[in-house]
């Protein structure tokens, strides 16, 4: 969707500004034309316009020439100069010494990848298209660093950083810290996060609207997409603020509708300092980046403003292309984690946590298209030092992506029969009713939610999960499926609830908002939060736990059809683990009495060597279960030749003893783990199945 860019600024946009710029006052220019400071004020405001022979008038009085009046296209970068405005103390004495909201969340750049990006998908604009969003590392120096600050009032700022920095709580100490590191390093990290076919920050400056939300508040959501929004607590624009050692975001926004006749180049800067005192005054700690506001009733406020090209390219606010979205300048950026220290270090986490998060919402099928696009560039003083590089879904989660891409295009089997399929189920989540709404013992409304499992790939390091998701496919939460069926092979699990599954419908709205509201600010889990107990009749949270049951109860269902209908092949593993301990098996389940697999975990290593963990589940007992593995690899015909044993460790709530693995008495859970020699192996680990024979020693427990 294409917004056309205004012909020139309103009348009462232009008004104020020249009257800015003549330094006149509304009442003054009133006086001169004989009206009333009304008819100003109504004009300025732009609720009217006045009849063409007063704003010859209006000319004349400012001394600005008619073509200025008759073609507001110009941009007024010389007309108000750029100024901080810090927020005044509060007169009853309060102090915040922080930004409460931005501790909501580690300051960590996966966390600033997964919050900004939703809010980028939440703001998707043509439903059509994919919203595009790009992180730009750009590390400064030298000339580059001095014009930048320069050019975002840093004589101004660096008095309050200093007073604010003296403080002894948490806050300060870090900002002194900064301060030390920009003077000493003579560096800045700049992270741009800017996104594209997104709705840009419309709306009023100090009333309801995308902007005063993002820019003047604090947990105001402000979300308009019909309930499909992943956000609901207003908190994740905080993450921008938190990722910034300087506590400065800068931004740049092109708006899908036009204010005060424009769009382009919407630019203001927020800084959150704790509370200080300066030159005997007292500040509360935020301050904003703008000109002055016009208005009497805004009298000393920095108000955002319509900047040129040069302008933005000075704050590095520059952005791409003319289509409507937003670009936040992080000022100062940190991986506060120590995850990342350097910039390719930074780089990397961003690609991989972008493709761990967002990996659903970057695939399109047949059915419906990709959601979002996503690059991370980046650069040191202008020169690119690592090039744009576009986050592929499918080279970091290939199996979860085969599994989704098969459910966009219908080819979806009810059974697995080769390791390329992808197997669907419908999972069962009974949403409660809302508070005054649900008839007497009604349960509530349910909502089949859509399983797919595949196999897992050879070189995924987490595996036999599943991966939960609601609403613009964003990565929730995973779950770890329990009491698998003996020789359970590896796989990929997708469990997509609400909006995820691409149908629309009243189930699939109650769904969506029932999980939002089980969601923390996090939105990494489907679990008791306040909204959803004050929201929600009494037995909403054992819905969600119903729910997890039968996510379990339809992997085991379908793990169990894969691996009685299967055939031999080099990649699975078969019997994983086997107790010879006279227990019998009824119906595909061993009885009760015996030791039971709860999980197993197993790979090829480098080296050809299998490594296996493997969890086990075990009965009460008198006596203590003495239990040996041994390692074989399975052949078509004859005996299984066994392998030995690199490495047989007990990892928990077990022991080993002479080769042999001890569980004592009364110990329901075991883990141990083993690493098949190589050398002993009579073909390669890769072209062959193991097996692991986990017998009753002689002496132990049966």
């Amino acid at each position: 969707m294409r917004v056309r860019e205004p012909q020139g600024e309103d009348f009462g946009t232009w008004l104020r500004s020249r009257l800015e710029q003549a330094d006149m006052e509304p009442m003054d220019l009133a006086q001169r034309l004989g009206t009333t400071p009304a008819d100003v004020s109504a004009w300025t405001a732009g609720r009217s316009e006045p009849l063409e022979a007063v704003k010859q008038a209006i000319v004349d009085a400012l001394d600005v020439g008619l073509a200025s009046i008759s073609c507001r296209t110009g941009d007024l970068a010389a007309a108000s100069p750029r100024r901080w405005h810090h927020r005044p103390a509060h007169s009853d004495g309060g102090r915040e010494y922080g930004n409460a909201a931005a501790f909501a969340f580690d300051a960590d750049l996966s966390v600033l990848a997964r919050e900004a990006t939703q809010n980028s998908l939440d703001e998707r604009l043509d439903p059509t298209m994919p919203v595009r969003v790009r992180y730009v590392l750009h590390e400064i120096t030298g000339d580059h660093l001095d014009a930048f600050l320069a050019a975002m009032r840093w004589d101004e700022l660096r008095p309050h950083y200093e007073a604010a920095a003296g403080g002894g709580q948490k806050v300060s100490r870090s900002l002194q810290a900064a301060l030390d590191d920009l003077d000493v390093q003579r560096s800045l990290l700049l992270l741009r996060v800017e996104d594209y076919n997104a709705a840009g920050l419309t709306g009023p400056e100090y009333q309801d609207g995308r902007y005063a939300a993002v820019v003047r508040r604090q947990l105001d959501s402000h979300k308009q997409i019909g309930g499909r929004a992943g956000g609901s607590y207003g908190l994740g624009k905080a993450t921008l603020w938190a990722t910034s050692r300087m506590g400065l975001v800068l931004v740049n926004s092109t708006l899908s509708e036009a204010h005060e006749g424009r769009s382009a180049r919407r630019v203001v800067g927020r800084l959150d300092l704790p509370w200080h005192e300066l030159d005997g005054a007292a500040f509360a700690g935020p301050a904003w980046f703008g000109e002055a506001e016009p208005e009497p009733v805004h009298e000393g406020v920095s108000r955002s403003w319509w900047a040129d090209e040069d302008e933005v390219r000075s704050l590095h606010l520059d952005r791409r292309s003319a289509a409507p979205g937003t670009s936040f300048l992080i000022v100062g950026a940190h991986d506060a984690s120590g995850d990342a220290a350097c910039l390719q270090e930074m780089h990397e986490k961003l690609v991989r946590s972008l493709a761990d998060g967002f990996w659903a919402s970057m695939i399109g099928g047949k059915s419906a298209g990709a959601l979002l696009e996503a690059t991370v560039t980046t650069l040191r003083d202008t020169r690119t030092v690592i090039p744009e590089e576009r986050v592929d879904p499918h080279a970091h989660h290939p199996a979860l992506g085969r599994a989704f891409r098969a459910y966009l295009d219908g080819d979806t089997v009810g059974e697995l029969t080769s390791a390329d399929q992808v197997a669907r189920a419908e999972v069962p989540l009974v949403v409660s009713p809302l508070k005054g709404r649900g008839r007497s013992r009604d349960k509530g409304r349910e909502h089949p939610a859509v399983l797919l499992l595949t196999t897992a790939a050879d070189r995924d390091e987490r595996h036999s999960r599943v991966v939960c998701m609601r609403g613009n496919r964003m990565t929730v939460t995973e779950q770890r499926p329990r009491e698998l069926p003996l020789g359970t092979a590896p796989f990929q699990a997708v469990l997509l609830a609400g909006f995820a599954t691409g149908r629309e419908g009243e189930d699939v709205e109650l769904a969506e908002a029932f999980l939002r509201a089980s969601e923390p600010p996090e939105h990494d889990r489907w679990d008791r939060t306040e909204e959803l107990t004050t929201l929600y009749e009494r037995g909403a949270l054992s819905r969600l736990k119903e729910f997890r049951s039968e996510i379990d109860k339809a992997v085991r269902g379908l793990v169990g059809r894969r691996e009685a209908a299967r055939t031999n092949g080099p990649a699975a593993l078969r019997e994983l683990l086997r107790l010879d301990g006279g227990g019998s098996v009824a119906g595909g389940r061993r009885v009760h009495g015996f030791p039971v697999v709860r999980s197993v975990q197993a790979c090829v290593q480098d080296d050809g060597a299998w490594h296996v963990t493997v969890g086990l589940k075990l009965p009460d007992a008198v006596d203590s279960w003495v239990l040996t593995p041994v390692a074989k690899f399975d052949v078509r015909s004859g005996g299984r030749p066994a392998v030995e044993w690199a490495a047989l460790d007990a990892s928990e709530d077990c022991r080993m003893e002479n080769g042999n693995l001890v569980v004592d008495p009364g110990v329901r859970t075991a883990v141990f783990t083993g690493v098949t020699e190589p050398a002993t192996h009579p073909v390669q680990g890769g072209f062959a199945r193991l097996v692991v024979d986990v017998q009753k020693a002689r002496g132990g427990a049966t």
